[in-house]
């Protein structure tokens, strides 16, 4: 079992958090407030689990949380929406969208059971009746969503092979079904390795204005297209 830990040494900075809120006006206050209550149990968590690098634990909202929630930008759900999020770590990005889409359920799964008992409490002492969690490896999931999350959690042609079968089409939403990921790097590597072109790019340098997040990028694609991507290279 894990110690007792004083909760006051992990209260989010609200300075942190302030300066996120000019990037996104479209953010409530009691969002924000959701929003800082999870990042104290977030550094509460971290103190015991890994789920975010502890050297960069003082850049919790400005480096993890802000890629999060540049989503609500271009990112609308109807009621009762479903989301997959594949490889879910810490919780990025499905436990910060449960917080901002409450009329949404997210399934968080891992196969990282610390991790997910992890996000598991948070969004229990949060009161998130969105948001299930799930310890098991997403090729043992029957169920199918409207939109599949994963953030760097491993090669995009790999995330895409995993997404695909638990996907349904559809286009009530400001985006059409599909894959939406985060990660970095080359544009064009990427589109060689999984044979298929994003449907949409999110660059996170212009969402955030900060050149930390220099190629960043979220990229949808959409689930009609992905029956055309390629099969991951094998691991000699």
């Amino acid at each position: 079992m894990y110690g007792l830990v004083d909760p006051q040494r992990f209260i989010s900075s609200p300075l942190s958090m302030n300066r996120l809120k000019p990037l996104f006006p479209q953010i409530a206050d009691a969002q924000w407030n959701l929003l800082e209550e999870m990042a104290a149990l977030h550094r509460e968590w971290n103190a015991k689990v890994n789920l975010v690098s502890r050297k960069d634990m003082q850049n919790l909202e400005c480096h993890h949380y802000a890629p999060c929630i540049a989503a609500t930008h271009f990112l609308k759900l109807m009621d009762g929406a479903r989301i997959i999020d594949i490889g879910t770590g810490g919780g990025f990005p499905g436990l910060i969208l449960a917080a901002l889409y409450p009329r949404a359920h997210f399934t968080l799964i891992d196969s990282v059971e610390k991790k997910v008992n992890a996000v598991r409490n948070i969004a229990l002492r949060m009161k998130l009746r969105n948001v299930e969690t799930l310890n098991l490896r997403v090729e043992t999931l029957k169920c199918t969503y409207d939109f599949a999350t994963g953030r760097a959690v491993t090669s995009l042609a790999q995330f895409i092979q995993w997404a695909r079968p638990r996907l349904r089409r559809g286009a009530k939403h400001s985006l059409e079904n599909g894959v939406l990921y985060w990660k970095g790097g080359k544009l064009d590597a990427d589109t060689e390795s999984v044979g298929i072109e994003p449907t949409t790019v999110f660059s996170l340098e212009k969402t955030l204005d900060d050149p930390h997040f220099s190629e960043k990028y979220i990229l949808h694609y959409r689930t009609q297209e992905l029956s055309r991507s390629k099969l991951p290279e094998s691991t000699p």
